[in-house]
């Protein structure tokens, strides 16, 4: 085989690859929706930090080889392509939910309320949305004190959606982005924790300064290695979150 009929296969492939990962959006304009959403989140894991969502609506036929699934690239590579899709979406949101109601309510909760006001942002309002998981958002979440008449928008979970799906794969890029900033952020206020490098997740170093230094105020007191620390510390303020 040449080099051209090589380029030929490589190029045809790419494109196999490009129309598959369109392949649920184009369902769902298929179907009759005008308007679908992508949606992601990043941040149930760490024992610190806000959870963050973002939602993504991408013109119909917009391709890029870059987008893929946030985990599969690197840091430089999530940088150089989040302004991308924020400049070629046609509508982009963020939704954040801070420590403190991610101990309220649970972090699955927190997760799907962070969907939420992602898809609040957007406008128009898309009427299908593409949800990276097995969960949906309440419809009472959705719904718009805005546009009391608004019809709520139908959902489809996904799997491992940022791998199968363009949009979610670009709303994954956006929400690990935008929560890596917010990390960097609080590592300036809480230098002892090193969230600039763990990003909040159980790292051994995290874990080292956890004991040592206690909580900071954007630890996540629900989750057992905070709560077992804040034990071992004396401190009980959310003991009344676990009885019962």
């Amino acid at each position: 085989m040449g080099n051209d009929e090589r380029r030929q296969v490589r190029l045809a492939a790419e494109l196999t690859e490009s129309v598959s990962f369109c392949a649920i959006e184009e369902d769902g304009y298929a179907r009759g929706f005008s308007c679908i959403a992508g949606l992601d989140e990043v941040g149930r894991g760490p024992l610190a930090g806000p959870v963050v969502a973002a939602a993504v609506v991408l013109p119909r036929g917009f391709s890029h080889d870059g987008i893929k699934d946030s985990k599969l690239l690197t840091a430089k590579q999530r940088e150089t392509l989040a302004p991308v899709i924020r400049s070629q979406a046609e509508s982009w949101g963020i939704g954040v939910v801070e420590v403190e109601e991610i101990d309220r309510i649970n972090i699955l909760k927190a997760s799907l309320l962070a969907m939420a006001k992602a898809f609040a942002a957007l406008r128009p309002r898309p009427d299908y949305l593409l949800i990276d998981g097995n969960q949906r958002i309440p419809t009472q979440w959705l719904e718009s004190s805005n546009q009391p008449n608004s019809s709520i928008p139908q959902q489809k979970t996904i799997v491992k959606g940022d791998r199968l799906c363009l949009s979610i794969a670009a709303a994954s890029i956006l929400a690990k982005v935008a929560r890596d900033e917010m990390m960097i952020d609080l590592d300036r206020h809480f230098p002892d924790y090193g969230f600039a490098g763990h990003k909040g997740y159980g790292s051994a170093a995290h874990l080292q300064a956890l004991r040592r230094f206690g909580p900071s105020p954007v630890h996540r007191r629900s989750f057992k290695p905070v709560r077992d620390v804040c034990g071992e510390h004396g401190n009980d303020e959310i003991g009344h979150l676990f009885k019962g």
